[in-house]
């Protein structure tokens, strides 16, 4: 064991998972993300067709998962905000019980065949996801050295994103076939959902007990208001915060998009199962998980925003393109042709972890403004569920599902050209 100090300069001794990048005091909160998140990720790759029965009208079913995308970005402001007020910990409780609470009342509103129910439900579900997971990704920066910062972020997304889709998709898969397939087999799934994220929350809440969970991160003398508003007001101020505000918020926006899009165009129109789709994107984001870790190593040492530019703006828009393209020109419903889908696809999800430098980069462009920062970073996180979303309902009608895909290209050079004025110092890699 080595010595080493924490992200507040205290010497601790330093374990084989501190090297690894996870800080030991918190490890067992890692888990919990990643089981929490698969419960919540089992319906992502069915929820559009689900809710289309469920309310009749795919246009509106798309219109009641961009509502959802405005509570999952609220949410994530929140997460940071609270997270300074109450401690990490309190909000990862309050995520947990507003997840769990409004997926009960979900199932019940899709029974009851009431629309404005389904929608006012699972827009307030929306809240409770980001709550839990970001406000440990909050937890994670106070603890972590710097010179590891970008390395413990990319261990939180192989969490987040092994869980929502990789995992989720996996349960899906398994649950739908076991109640019976349909409506019915799909209910089951989300039933199933509920009870991964009550095990992530126990696993939290029992196992880390990191004492700054509980505890209030802001400054002593700022009030309520002045924590809950610091993310918008350092935004306003910081142009390089509202900068890669919208770094972030574009990284995963085209992931959510084609969460929309590709589950009809998979069955429906290519002729490839519903299970064959889940499981392309099990595998596809199996490659997200592998290598998000190793883009956080590789920003550490090669420099945050180079990976973040050439790895996950420039690659992502060619992989995005490549598993569009592809399954488009194989022969439809053809084995390899799945496959060499799968492939593209899983291209897209590799270098889609070129990002995960990002959740290094905003608390440290403001290092006084930490949390405020943070705050802004988690509601970008979330917000690409929103964009993701926005962009398909705006684009699709005029520009086709091809039109929405393009769209997200540009976007993606939006951001290429915002990472310009990105400038941050960092302990160990090159000049950005």
């Amino acid at each position: 064991m080595t010595q080493t100090a924490t992200a507040t300069g205290s010497p601790v001794t330093e374990t084989r998972f501190d090297r690894m990048g996870i800080p030991n005091s918190i490890k067992w909160g890692f888990l919990a993300v990643l089981i929490f998140m698969t419960g919540n990720g089992v319906e992502s790759n069915f929820i559009s067709p689900h809710l289309a029965r469920a309310v009749g009208d795919e246009n509106l079913a798309a219109t009641v998962i961009s509502i959802y995308g405005i509570s999952v970005l609220v949410g994530s402001y929140l997460s940071g905000a609270l997270s300074d007020l109450f401690g990490p910990k309190r909000v990862m409780l309050l995520g947990f019980l507003v997840w769990i609470v409004f997926e009960a009342a979900f199932l019940l509103s899709i029974q009851l065949d009431s629309t404005v129910l389904i929608a006012l439900s699972y827009f307030f579900r929306g809240f409770g996801f980001p709550l839990f997971a970001f406000s440990f990704l909050v937890w994670i920066n106070h603890v972590t050295p710097r010179a590891r910062n970008a390395t413990a972020v990319g261990w939180f997304y192989v969490m987040f994103t092994g869980g929502m889709p990789t995992l989720g998709s996996l349960v899906a898969i398994l649950a739908i076939s076991g109640f019976g397939g349909g409506n019915g087999g799909e209910t089951g799934a989300m039933i199933v959902s509920s009870l991964l994220v009550l095990a992530g929350f126990l696993i939290a809440w029992f196992g880390v007990r990191e004492p700054r969970g509980l505890q209030r991160l802001a400054p002593a003398g700022e009030s309520a208001g002045t924590v809950i508003l610091g993310g918008l007001r350092v935004m306003v101020l910081e142009p390089r915060i509202f900068a890669g505000f919208c770094v972030r918020l574009i990284n995963t926006a085209p992931q959510f998009g084609m969460f929309v899009i590709l589950p009809a165009v998979m069955v429906d129109d290519l002729g490839w199962s519903q299970n064959q789709w889940l499981l392309m994107t099990t595998i596809v984001f199996a490659g997200n998980i592998s290598f998000n870790a190793l883009f956080g190593y590789i920003g550490d040492q090669w420099g945050w925003i180079r990976t973040v530019r050439w790895f996950g703006i420039v690659g992502s828009a060619l992989g995005l393109l490549a598993w569009w393209y592809v399954p488009h020109m194989v022969e439809p419903g053809s084995t390899y042709g799945y496959w060499l889908t799968v492939i593209a696809g899983t291209v897209f999800g590799i270098l889609l972890a070129g990002f995960v430098p990002m959740g290094a980069v905003m608390p440290n462009l403001t290092p006084q403004h930490k949390g405020a920062a943070m705050a802004m970073y988690t509601t970008a996180a979330g917000g690409a569920a929103f964009l993701g979303s926005l962009v398909v309902a705006v684009v699709r009608p005029w520009g086709g599902d091809a039109g929405v895909v393009w769209a997200f290209v540009v976007l993606y050079g939006v951001a290429f050209a915002l990472t310009r004025v990105l400038k941050v110092p960092q302990v160990r890699g090159e000049a950005h």
